[in-house]
């Protein structure tokens, strides 16, 4: 039995609810306020934040905590489907485009607009400033073109086929996508790469995903946008 214990937009529980879909796992969830620091994420992690991977075995509970370690345990003990390409330099490719969202995304673009226009308003923290959300727009665009040179190379961002890399850049772009934010039609080899991807059977329960009293826009569930 596997429980997944996260917050339906936060990114990083959203690249192991993918992971654990791809490799056709059985899970359940258990929604996190994670901002109000429950006692039970709390014991889990102790950094209070999700995603946390929660196992019950013969052998007892295993509690596998942050959203890298959880990917590189399921790739280790549930290799097939693989996430990971098979040469040396091809993983390392696959690795640092995850980081890349992981770190340089995430800062550049979440920080930003995630914050301002979602995390705010859960959290009750205030009206998003605009000159924000210009700023994290602006650096969307640079990474969108990032990835459109990348893509004009490559089936998939790290290489031919979908791998690590394709599904932690979804994870993070489907965030703000579910808030409007991602100009697709400047930027026709992202939105080509993306249209695959949400066509994918592991990518309908973060299509389905609705935030109570923030909705997605129109759209964001269309396979065809």
């Amino acid at each position: 039995m596997r429980i997944l214990h996260h917050w339906p937009l936060d990114p990083w529980s959203r690249q192991v609810r993918l992971a654990l879909a791809e490799k056709k796992l059985d899970f359940e969830t258990e929604y996190q306020r994670f901002w109000d620091a429950p006692d039970d994420l709390l014991a889990l992690n102790p950094t209070g934040l999700p995603p946390v991977l929660v196992e019950e075995t013969e052998k007892g509970r295993t509690a596998l905590c942050e959203s890298r370690a959880i990917l590189e345990y399921l790739e280790e003990t549930h290799p097939e489907p693989p996430l990971l390409p098979g040469g040396s330099a091809d993983r390392a490719e696959a690795r640092r485009l995850a980081a890349w969202f992981d770190v340089k995304f995430s800062a550049e673009v979440n920080a930003y607009l995630l914050h301002e226009k979602l995390e705010k308003r859960v959290q009750s923290l205030g009206a998003p400033d605009m000159e924000a959300i210009r700023i994290g727009r602006d650096a969307l665009r640079w990474h969108l073109d990032y990835m459109c040179g990348l893509l004009d190379q490559r089936d998939g961002l790290a290489g031919p086929r979908y791998t690590l890399a394709d599904l932690v850049a979804a994870a993070h772009l489907s965030c703000v996508d579910y808030l409007g934010d991602v100009p697709w039609d400047d930027f026709p080899a992202a939105k080509a790469w993306y249209q695959r991807i949400k066509c994918r059977p592991a990518f309908r329960a973060i299509l389905a995903d609705r935030l109570p009293g923030c909705p997605p826009v129109d759209g964001y569930q269309d396979l065809d946008f």
